[in-house]
């Protein structure tokens, strides 16, 4: 009687038929997983097989492939999770930190009216990572690599404020100050005068060095030994709003710095 009553509920609807197809060892491999995960200090296979209420040698079978596949790793006699399951966990956790970033950077776009970016210093390099414009508010056009010309534009110059002498020196020496506006900082004697004068907690402001019509705005955010960067930009006719824009944005990075720090590199 028992296997008509399985056929009915498996052809019954499209939802009930198509759990035939689940693999019952995919499923059972997830269990063993998760069990793992929940042992700290490791467990050994027998404790495993009766928490996931598995028999002993199928339990032993897929906790061998989970090994071999770098999911889980064996030793003493205790199974941990393996570098693969780790970094499908840092995986998400990467996206979470990425959604943080990109919903707050969203939410002050559409408070203070102005695009808004998120940059950081990294492995040598400026890496803007984060803009969040609208169609009514764009975000400045890239014509000159932001990597190179880090000394013409505010999310540059707060960065380069923030490092110690040798990297500034050597990032300057692979990107050396050149004349991009008329208002550009024509040297690397004096971009470094300027630089020594900021604070590393000082809003850095930038009009038309790096593109005529713009003026931007950046906020350092320093945390440990990393260089990080928000920042506003504003059309040149709208220069008098930059201050207060600026300030706006400072005061939400404040606000929000705790969860900043756990989403600092994305």
């Amino acid at each position: 009687m028992a296997a008509p009553d399985r056929q009915r509920s498996a052809t019954a609807d499209g939802p009930q038929q198509s759990a035939v197809t689940l693999i019952g060892s995919v499923q059972r491999a997830m269990r063993l997983l998760e069990s793992v995960a929940g042992h700290e200090h490791g467990a050994p296979a027998k404790q495993l097989a009766r928490e996931t209420g598995l028999a002993l040698p199928t339990a032993y079978h897929l906790l061998r492939t989970l090994v071999h596949e770098g999911y889980l790793r064996r030793d003493k006699g205790l199974f941990f999770l393996g570098e693969a399951a780790e970094r499908l966990s840092s995986s998400g956790a990467q996206e979470k930190r990425r959604s943080t970033i990109v919903d707050a950077l969203a939410q002050w776009r559409d408070l203070i009216g102005a695009p808004v970016y998120y940059a950081m210093y990294r492995d040598g390099e400026i890496e803007v990572l984060c803009v969040s414009d609208a169609p009514g508010n764009p975000a400045v056009e890239e014509w000159a690599d932001f990597r190179e010309t880090g000394h013409a534009h505010a999310i540059g110059q707060c960065l380069l404020a923030q490092l110690d002498e040798d990297v500034r020196r050597d990032h300057l020496d692979r990107y050396p100050v050149r004349s991009l506006t008329p208002y550009t900082v024509r040297d690397s004697h004096s971009l470094v005068r300027r630089l020594d004068r900021m604070r590393r907690t000082e809003l850095v402001v930038e009009r038309q060095e790096y593109a005529l019509g713009t003026v931007c705005a950046a906020i350092p955010i320093t945390l440990g030994t990393t260089a990080a960067t928000m920042a506003i930009s504003l059309p040149s006719h709208q220069a008098d709003r930059l201050p207060a824009a600026a300030r706006q944005l400072q005061t939400g990075v404040d606000r929000l710095l705790g969860s900043l720090a756990l989403s600092i590199s994305i």
